[in-house]
């Protein structure tokens, strides 16, 4: 469904991408690994098409992003769910509101329509009958849900996840997991996740894709890279202090 092809991208002189090359399959469960600050985010924002390479290409369905703009890139995202770093709710809107806020801007569905819509994607993630709170009146785990709850109610083929258990403690962050699980199961959209959350998205991940300095080092099913002989990669799985990744 996605291929990134010789990837290139750099800000203010800094390379930050490095010739990536990467696919991501119909149907699967990608999670994307590597270090803070490493690109992971860069190369969403790339796929997402919100980011244009330097040099390379990424193709969906075989089109090129870099070649499309205005209402072609516009329809394009509309096959698009993001939950974003942090959740990024709008303070000020109901929960209710936050998730009818992608209905009311990208669709025509009247207002009957988008209330069942958005009680079945709380009711999906947990949170029926909390759509009159206010996020500053939930905890951060219920947050996240919303977050969920708005990057799947326009039913997208692709759904990105950008550090979806970011501030969340062990058991909520497992939960997040779990019912990112869930739903992947239930909907079958594709899913590409960034991660720092070692070695819990091994119980989730369809596939694992390492990013260190500006490439794709490895790539493979979770077992594969748990197991990898690239010292990269056993370094930053195991959580090691000592090896060819710098600790600082």
């Amino acid at each position: 469904m996605i291929e990134v092809r010789d990837l290139w991208k750099a800000f203010d002189g800094q390379q930050v991408l490095r010739g990536i090359n990467l696919t991501v399959v119909k149907g699967e469960l990608l999670v994307i690994i590597g270090r803070s600050g490493g690109g992971k985010s860069v190369l969403l924002r790339h796929i997402l098409g919100l980011l244009r390479p330097d040099r390379g290409e990424v193709r969906l369905d075989g089109t090129d992003l870099g070649r499309l703009s205005g209402r072609a890139l516009d329809r394009l995202r509309e096959r698009f769910g993001v939950v974003f770093q942090g959740g990024a709710l709008f303070d000020s809107l109901t929960v209710f509101d936050n998730v009818a806020f992608p209905l009311r801007e990208k669709t025509r569905l009247d207002a009957a329509a988008i209330a069942a819509r958005v009680e079945e994607a709380l009711a999906q993630v947990g949170l029926a009958d909390m759509g009159h709170k206010y996020p500053a009146e939930i905890s951060g785990g219920m947050r996240k849900r919303v977050a969920i709850a708005r990057a799947l109610v326009t039913e997208p083929r692709i759904v990105f996840l950008d550090e979806p258990t970011t501030g969340l403690d062990p058991i909520l962050a497992n939960a997040i997991h779990r019912l990112i699980l869930d739903l992947h199961r239930k909907f079958r959209f594709t899913a590409i996740m960034v991660s720092h959350e070692i070695p819990e998205i091994f119980e989730i991940a369809h596939r694992v894709a390492m990013l260190y300095e500006g490439v794709i080092v490895e790539a493979g099913p979770p077992e594969a890279i748990q197991r990898s002989s690239n010292p990269v990669v056993q370094q930053f799985v195991r959580g090691e202090i000592e090896g060819p990744i710098q600790a600082r």
